[in-house]
């Protein structure tokens, strides 16, 4: 497609984390901009973790969207829960260390949610994944939260680092453990009129 003298529409990412940039240059997409969204991530009263998922981002895409509307802005959330309750990012090494207690042995979801803000309009997808973890002893839940590797994420844990082998089953996207749903991610950038250009 021949470009206009109008500038192309540049990709901002609305997000600081460095495995979303990674999982997209794994398909080849390098955002033009990285701006992370500056939201209040608080759960609603008895909000399901899926539409909490939808929720903050939509609202982180359209929070960088006000300042590039002219572009196309990618964002996305992720939230585990175990039953009907919500494992945050934890606060410290001791809520890092009774999420995982509360994950060993036992099966959990992850519902990551992926949205697409252009052109004054948002999409979005939520991908739900479920995940088995082993029993783990006590010396591997301590090992693990003196990694630090716990910082910053929903669950307590990466499943790209060492939490990798704590999990004996996954049932959907592992990517979207990760933090991005690749296919429904670039399925929403497609849609809005976006595609990465060849080298």
């Amino acid at each position: 497609m021949s470009r206009p003298d109008a500038p192309a529409r540049r990709l901002i990412l609305a997000s600081a984390s460095p495995r979303r940039v990674e999982l997209l240059a794994q398909i080849g997409i390098a955002p033009d901009l990285v701006a992370p969204a500056d939201i209040d991530e608080t759960p609603l009263k008895a909000e399901p973790p899926a539409r909490l998922a939808q929720r903050l981002a939509c609202a982180k895409a359209a929070v960088v969207a006000a300042g590039y509307p002219n572009d196309v802005v990618l964002a996305a959330d992720t939230v585990v829960a175990l039953g009907r309750r919500l494992l945050e990012k934890p606060a410290d090494e001791a809520e890092a260390a009774k999420f995982l207690n509360l994950l060993s042995g036992r099966n959990h979801r992850v519902f990551t949610g992926v949205a697409v803000a252009s052109a004054g309009r948002t999409t979005w997808r939520v991908v739900e994944t479920r995940v088995s973890f082993k029993p783990l002893s006590d010396a591997e839940v301590a090992a693990y939260v003196a990694s630090g590797e716990w910082r910053g994420k929903a669950g307590g844990y990466g499943i790209q680092g060492r939490a990798a082998a704590f999990v004996s089953r996954i049932v959907g996207s592992h990517p979207a453990v990760m933090g991005l749903p690749l296919y429904e991610a670039t399925n929403l950038l497609h849609g809005a009129g976006w595609r990465a250009e060849a080298a």
